[in-house]
């Protein structure tokens, strides 16, 4: 119950072990969105110190934007396996975490394009088998070509039927 009174979910957010980077990164930046943390990761906002005599308004503002921050970065933290975690815990914000983990998961245009032929060639490649359904071999091929699209680039439905 506290939780929630705190607007924190139980909710535990999906963790990442090295693997399909792109697909992890959408449900991140959708569960940040969802608890209202996306802004401290995107801008790394600095928090001014507070003014002498301040407020009580400045006050819960000032605590707001600090607690924020710091939970985008637990949030972060508790998403990664312990195997990358130790290679973030150096970070000094949720921003720098991200970076990070984009830059060295992601990968460049070379290697997103490297993948994306792989993923076209396994699409060219499937076939159906005998002890398979219609729509496990659709799911199967739908799969890939969502791969293909995480990746940015673009599979038209003609191909793909």
């Amino acid at each position: 119950m506290e939780a929630e009174s705190s607007g924190f979910s139980t909710m535990a957010a999906p963790v990442f072990t090295g693997e399909n980077y792109q697909a992890w990164a959408v449900k991140m930046t959708t569960f940040l969105e969802g608890h209202d943390l996306w802004e401290a990761v995107e801008n790394d906002y600095e928090v001014a110190p507070l003014p002498d005599n301040p407020a009580l308004n400045q006050i819960k503002y000032h605590k707001e934007r600090i607690t924020r921050k710091a939970k985008a970065k637990s949030c972060l933290y508790a998403a990664v396996s312990s195997t990358i975690f130790t290679r973030i815990m150096r970070c000094d914000s949720a921003k720098a975490i991200w970076d990070f983990l984009k830059d060295e998961y992601e990968g460049d245009e070379k290697i997103r394009g490297m993948k994306v032929l792989n993923l076209l060639r396994e699409f060219e490649r499937q076939q159906m088998k005998d002890s398979e359904s219609v729509k496990e071999y659709s799911d199967r091929l739908v799969g890939i070509a969502e791969k293909i699209r995480v990746l940015g680039t673009d599979l038209k439905d003609e191909r793909l039927v």
